[in-house]
């Protein structure tokens, strides 16, 4: 099990990016959640087997058609999955 903190920085938002994210975390059986910062980045938490989260982070660094992701700030964490029941979206 690897958790992962995520700060996605470029033109992330209003591109549609927290809910392809989001749908890709689903599609890789990932728990924790995404939501948009006031500094313009996407901050993420993913939770899930090591395979997953290292493919997750490449994913991410494509994201969707609109989006330009020019960094991914990564900070590993000591979680187990019990605060995290699934992956969501927040929305402000």
């Amino acid at each position: 099990m690897q958790a992962l903190k995520l700060r996605i920085q470029g033109q992330v938002q209003g591109v549609g990016y927290r809910r392809w994210f989001e749908q890709q975390a689903l599609d890789l059986g990932l728990k924790g959640y995404v939501k948009n910062l006031s500094s313009g980045d996407v901050e993420a938490v993913i939770l899930g087997s090591e395979l997953n989260v290292n493919h997750m982070l490449q994913l991410s660094l494509a994201g969707p058609a609109h989006a330009n992701v020019t960094s991914i700030e990564q900070t590993e964490l000591k979680l187990d999955d019990a605060g995290f029941a699934d992956f969501k979206m927040i929305r402000d």
